[in-house]
């Protein structure tokens, strides 16, 4: 099942981008193995980052669990973990001595600022990471402080998505060249990739470095939300000459009045009137006019709502799986299905599996287990 399936991944449990890297790896076919610490309080099966994988318990403070952690990555493509520069050195378990064991491996470091530079030891979040990138300065009103937008940007999409893609792009070449390499996935870094096209444009003098003052920001007319007169909210982004006329015609507005869509000194004008215009009916009466026109157009839902839309019904972008709702895994393949593997399993669920086929008899595990290098779920 899916385009990785074949494919063997250690993960080192962590959280936020960590598993979220886990969880696109698993919902592609890969075999996930995640390493998490005995005791670990468990939400299974309800931490959907957490699904489709396997759970090895080890404390990797005692010597015997880290045999057998390099002895499961002797047989993995690939690893990945989230600790801050230098812990998994010290715990045996850096690329040098990972790579000895097994050229071929692709090592995976997810952290906030980089394995090097001078904040690389400094504990930090998603929002400082997109700060210091640029970002976080560029969203939210005019004249307000930025408007932080949930850990989307520095944890999942700079962060656990990009090392996603740095892992499937090094085990491309590592299936040609035969030799592993270390990925140095940073937040701050994936932040700014994701904001290539802003700082490209502010470079060449075309994108004003003021909150609420560009086409995409809320600073224009054409395409911003706006709120209607049940207190909902739509979206429009009504950006090309075609879609904007559209607008007009749709919203009964002059086009010689509104014919300077691009004028900034005008946009605060337009806004107004079409803050009035939006406030005269209500979202579902706006959807009746302007779903599924070239308007582009979209209601503004509800987490509860989102699931129940006809389009994402259609396609499935939501589905339930062990009594919980969830994204489904994106994006589609049209003949090696991704898919959810299994629900998130409790902390050592899988250490006897797992060790098993590592090659280890009942009486290592019992002397493992009570060294207390190992630990099985209760």
């Amino acid at each position: 099942m899916g385009p990785l399936a074949g494919v063997r991944i250690v993960e080192f449990a962590g959280i936020g981008p960590g598993p979220f890297c886990g969880m696109m790896l698993s919902d592609m076919g890969a075999e996930v193995i995640r390493v998490d610490r005995p005791g670990t309080p468990s939400d299974a099966p309800k931490d959907a980052l957490s699904r489709g994988r396997k759970s090895l318990a080890l404390n990797l403070k005692h010597p015997g669990a880290v045999d057998v952690a390099l002895r499961l990555l002797a047989s993995a493509d690939g690893l990945i973990e989230g600790f801050r520069p230098g812990v998994m050195e010290r715990l045996g378990l850096g690329p040098e001595v990972c790579l000895g064991r097994n050229p071929r491996l692709v090592y995976g470091r997810m952290t906030g600022w980089g394995q090097d530079g001078p904040l690389a030891g400094a504990a930090g979040h998603d929002t400082n990471y997109i700060a210091l990138a640029g970002v976080l300065h560029t969203i939210g009103p005019k004249g307000r402080p930025p408007v932080m937008p949930l850990n989307l940007i520095g944890d999942f999409g700079g962060g656990g998505l990009l090392l996603a893609f740095g892992m499937a792009c090094a085990l491309f070449e590592a299936r040609a060249s035969g030799r592993g390499q270390v990925v140095d996935a940073a937040m701050v870094d994936g932040a700014a990739t994701l904001a290539s096209v802003i700082f490209a444009r502010h470079s060449q003098g075309a994108y004003v470095d003021e909150r609420e003052s560009n086409i995409l920001d809320g600073g224009s007319h054409f395409a911003r939300a706006y709120e209607t007169k049940d207190g909902r909210h739509i979206s429009i982004v009504s950006l090309e000459p075609q879609f904007y006329d559209l607008l007009l015609e749709k919203l009964g507005l002059d086009k010689d009045r509104f014919a300077e869509q691009m004028s900034r000194e005008r946009w605060p004008e337009y806004t107004e009137e079409l803050e009035a215009i939006f406030k005269s009916k209500s979202r579902d009466e706006w959807c009746e006019i302007l779903e599924g026109t070239d308007v582009c157009f979209a209601p503004v839902l509800s987490l509860a709502e989102a699931p129940r839309h006809p389009h994402n019904l259609a396609r499935r972008t939501f589905v339930e799986h062990d009594g919980f709702l969830q994204a489904a895994p994106s994006p589609r393949f049209s003949r090696t299905a991704a898919g959810i593997q299994s629900a998130s399993r409790a902390a050592g669920a899988d250490t006897e599996e797992v060790l098993d086929g590592l090659g280890y008899g009942g009486e290592e595990m019992a002397a493992l287990s009570d060294a207390g290098a190992i630990a099985f779920a209760d």
